[in-house]
């Protein structure tokens, strides 16, 4: 039997990022014991509770309406964690403390802090593993793995799904999402997407050359897949045909790049169109004041909207 963790060994786990829980060598690297590292990815991981209470209401809600739908769920998870605050690159906090982008890449999981692409993750992940009984954060942890990674497989940094489209076309392609694009009226963006090869000294993952070369193929693998984008002018006349819980993403102009930000649309009590999501501006999980319509018409360079929308995609 190994010997017990110290007070010292426990507080010094629970200070460390997510990205280093998930990457226990790393942790070693760091000074801290691999008994340490385990134990604050297992039942001390700070966000653990918070996922048990999100996945019984949602589960108790699932029961007094089984036609709550996956995109529903979702939204009704991003209700719960209004007010919680946005914190960027997250994911690429194992890469900051030493962890190499060509190795497969540590599972980062936070409940307590989002950015606008994980909020969306999260909330699915909290919806679909909360028919688990007792809810299962290992389910949690895989239902988070399906969305983010290529073919739901994990990797090294180039596995993930870092272009929103791509997010979006994968995930359709292995029924987590039905892609509204096209039957919504959307017109196809073909551009190439090459902003992060062209932007290398923005990811310091890419400094690595055999990453920066994996990149690179997958960006050209996506040419031939446009991007359905429904135009700004054309969003109210579709807008009663997208649902609260639909996944939203917002196109841009800027060269080489598909969007610039995700959300979930939102219907108030009113029915109200809006948009719930993890803004940078603003600094924490919102529903905003404005309508859909309104708030894409404000972004500065934004062309229109992806849309997509969450199915039960059972593993």
């Amino acid at each position: 039997m190994s010997a017990p963790l110290t007070r010292r060994e426990l507080l010094r786990g629970a200070a460390v990022s997510a990205a280093a829980l998930a990457f226990p060598s790393l942790l070693a690297g760091c000074g801290v014991s691999r008994a340490a590292a385990r134990a604050v990815e297992g039942d001390l991981h700070p966000d653990r509770a918070r996922y048990r209470t999100w996945a019984n209401w949602i589960r108790a809600e699932v029961l007094a309406d089984p036609a709550l739908t996956t995109g529903r769920g979702g939204a009704r998870v991003g209700e719960f964690a209004i007010g919680t605050p946005y914190e960027a690159f997250t994911l690429e906090a194992y890469i900051k403390a030493g962890g190499d982008p060509s190795q497969r890449e540590p599972l980062t999981l936070w409940l307590s802090r989002f950015d606008c692409v994980s909020l969306v993750e999260s909330a699915l992940a909290v919806t679909r593993s909360a028919d688990d009984t007792p809810p299962s954060w290992d389910r949690f942890a895989r239902e988070m793995e399906r969305m983010r990674y290529r073919n739901g497989v994990r990797g090294d940094y180039s596995t993930r799904l870092h272009y929103f489209s791509e997010w979006i076309s994968d995930g359709a392609r292995r029924g987590l999402l039905r892609d509204l694009g096209q039957e919504l009226g959307g017109t196809a963006d073909a551009r190439p997407l090459r902003f992060m090869t062209e932007h290398r000294g923005s990811y310091p993952a890419l400094a690595h050359d055999d990453v920066f070369r994996s990149i690179g193929e997958m960006e050209r693998s996506l040419d031939a897949s446009p991007r359905w984008v429904i135009p700004t002018a054309r969003i109210p006349d579709v807008s009663d045909r997208i649902e609260s819980g639909d996944v939203l993403a917002f196109a841009t102009t800027i060269p080489g790049l598909d969007v610039t930000h995700s959300a979930f649309a939102y219907r108030d009590s009113l029915g109200v169109l809006r948009v719930l999501h993890a803004p940078l501006a603003g600094g924490a999980v919102e529903i905003t004041p404005r309508t859909l319509p309104e708030y894409v018409t404000a972004i500065r360079r934004s062309t229109g909207i992806l849309v997509a929308r969450p199915l039960p995609g059972r593993a």
